[in-house]
């Protein structure tokens, strides 16, 4: 497994968009392709792996209850 998530070229492209309007709306800076293409790049491989690693313990966590619950299921003779 990669220490990166993996990007499809449209989330990417749409991830790049969304950065440059963030710029323009928030810091009224224009800022192009390249460049929202380079903070992503940074994001991803700096910030990406401790939102992956929590999605991964929330979606572990969850299935723990769940599988704690399973004891309803049990056939008592």
């Amino acid at each position: 497994m990669t220490n990166r998530p993996k990007l499809t070229r449209e989330e990417k492209e749409l991830l790049i968009d969304r950065l440059k309007l963030y710029f323009a709306n928030e810091r009224e800076e224009e800022i192009g392709d390249l460049q929202a293409m380079l903070l992503l790049d940074f994001i991803t491989a700096e910030l990406g792996p401790s939102y992956y690693n929590r999605g991964i313990a929330d979606a572990m966590q969850w299935l723990t209850e769940k599988i704690e619950d399973m004891h309803v299921l049990e056939i008592h003779k």
